[in-house]
């Protein structure tokens, strides 16, 4: 059986689409005015803001309040006939950014018994980065009760060849359209279109070549290949898997392949789709001896040869090549003399975007900035293979409003 599948797809019946799709609840987290806003715009409709928790709102007065919330508003849409059902179904869509270029994904569920977040795994769906499972209870005290899930999950495959999404793509014009608006608060535009029947039935059947044979584009790693990686959400995604859990935990030895639970929804996009845009994530290290850091990092990590790293200290600057041996990706061996690094000497590292405002932030007193390369995109996958898990804010997919926005809903009880 394919990790992931078609699914029993809901779809609001609405008269405002904007009102009812909000962005990922993982962002703009220290900008509560952005959530109120949000909030005023769809005041008086169905709308998911009613069905997520803000992690703006962790640790608030309205953390618990919402929480109770939310289950009683999805049983009440269920009830009021907000969703209709479109089963055994994908949806196509095409996301249209802020910068014009168009997104494309596919919105299907994966089998959670293929998912393992663990750093480690060998399983065919795995996490990008590490899972800290700290963030992940809050979630679960949402999902636990919850009659239905919405995604804000964004999977990855690694299709040089685009033989999976991109047929779908082309055939669109004969497809039924499902929805078509511009996203609230400059998320761009979004179209969805409905996979299902003899369509739905191709995707399946290529799926299950392209899994079969997708070992062979890593043959020349020691790491179990994988099929599909997380890119944005995992901790949604590992609450999902631990409330799965929970189950299996409660119904030893039963089977649970048609237990609801088992899965959850997802869009998978492919990597190598050109709107997939990978961008760096630098390191500053504050409060050290940056010429102390820096030779020990010329000493212990560097080779000829190596992944080339632009340091910056006041107005200096430099490159170190740091040893390909240590890691598939520069971020991965940087990171790894860091760590260990700080455990032993002072330092405290933050993780910047912009590349001047890692100057910037470089520029300071005892104070040293390392600017990194954007990752190729074909090394996500082998750098997950071989080394395990990626280091943590190894990359970022695109700027906050180009996440994904809730909109499709699939029933887990």
């Amino acid at each position: 059986m394919n990790a992931f599948l078609p699914a029993d797809i809901l779809l609001p019946q609405v008269d405002s689409m904007e009102k009812w799709a909000v962005i990922a609840c993982d962002q703009f987290t220290s900008q509560p005015e952005y959530w109120q806003r949000v909030r005023e715009n769809a005041a008086g409709a169905p709308s998911t803001i009613n069905l997520i928790l803000p992690e703006a709102e962790l640790g608030t007065e309205q953390e618990a309040a919402h929480t109770k919330l939310i289950n009683a508003t999805m049983a009440q849409y269920q009830q009021d006939g907000v969703f209709k059902t479109y089963p055994q179904a994908y949806v196509y869509v095409e996301r249209t950014l802020v910068n014009g270029s168009i997104r494309k994904g596919l919105v299907g569920m994966v089998d959670l018994d293929a998912y393992d977040y663990s750093v480690g795994s060998t399983s065919a769906i795995r996490a990008t980065e590490k899972t800290v499972v700290e963030r992940i209870p809050p979630r679960q005290r949402v999902r636990r009760d919850a009659p239905l899930e919405l995604p804000h999950i964004l999977m990855l495959c690694d299709d040089h060849d685009k033989v999976l999404i991109e047929p779908i793509a082309a055939k669109k014009d004969s497809l039924p359209k499902l929805y078509d608006f511009d996203l609230m608060e400059d998320g761009g535009h979004i179209t969805g279109w409905l996979v299902q029947g003899d369509e739905a039935a191709a995707f399946d059947a290529r799926l299950t070549d392209y899994t079969a044979h997708v070992g062979d584009k890593y043959s020349d790693l020691s790491g179990v290949p994988m099929v599909f990686a997380v890119g944005d959400g995992n901790h949604s995604l590992a609450t999902a898997k631990s409330c799965y859990e929970e189950l299996k935990a409660a119904h030893p030895g039963e089977d649970l392949s048609n237990q609801p639970a088992r899965y959850a929804l997802v869009e998978l996009e492919n990597i190598h789709d050109e709107a997939q845009v990978f961008e760096p994530i630098h390191r500053v290290i504050t409060k050290t001896d940056p010429k102390k850091l820096l030779k020990a990092l010329e000493d212990t990590w560097c080779a000829e040869g190596g992944f080339p790293v632009t340091w910056y200290i006041g107005q200096e600057s430099g490159t170190v090549y740091l040893d390909k041996a240590k890691s598939q990706l520069a971020v991965g061996a940087l990171q790894g003399f860091l760590d260990a690094y700080l455990k032993e000497n002072p330092g405290e590292i933050d993780y910047i975007h912009g590349d001047s405002d890692l100057k910037e932030l470089a520029a300071q007193d005892n104070a040293i900035g390392f600017l990194l390369p954007a990752m190729e995109k074909s090394q996500l996958f082998r750098g997950v293979i071989a080394d395990g898990i990626l280091p943590r804010k190894t990359f970022s997919m695109g700027h906050a409003r180009e996440k994904r926005y809730y909109l499709e809903g699939r029933a887990i009880k």
